[in-house]
């Protein structure tokens, strides 16, 4: 299991546990992500808060979740990005993709209006 998972009526907020978001891990990520994409999460909030390190394959099975996600209208946001995981999102334009929040609770805000 990678994600930590609380479900909130439809709203999940899931946190990654490892410190390294990489190949090892990728495929099972993208699996538990789709699981609750079809279980009928209305928005899935994913935290950063554990990892230190991201690499491209853990990056293309967050790219292939929201695929899956978006014909089902489901939201995917991102929260308590590190500051070197951010800058690597934004460097590569990921930040355009997905909504990124400080935290849960700014997310929740957002997703409320």
């Amino acid at each position: 299991m990678i994600l930590q998972v609380n479900d909130l009526e439809n709203i999940v907020q899931a946190t990654i546990l490892p410190e390294e978001a990489s190949l090892a891990n990728a495929d099972m990520f993208k699996e538990e992500m789709i699981t609750l994409i079809a279980n009928g999460a209305r928005l899935i909030i994913v935290s950063f808060e554990n990892v230190n390190y991201i690499d491209s394959s853990f990056l293309g099975s967050l790219v292939v979740a929201l695929k899956y996600a978006m014909p089902r209208k489901t939201d995917i946001y991102l929260v308590a990005l590190k500051p070197d995981v951010k800058n690597l999102l934004t460097l590569i334009r990921m930040d355009k993709v997905f909504k990124i929040f400080t935290s849960y609770e700014q997310a929740m805000e957002t997703f409320n209006l």
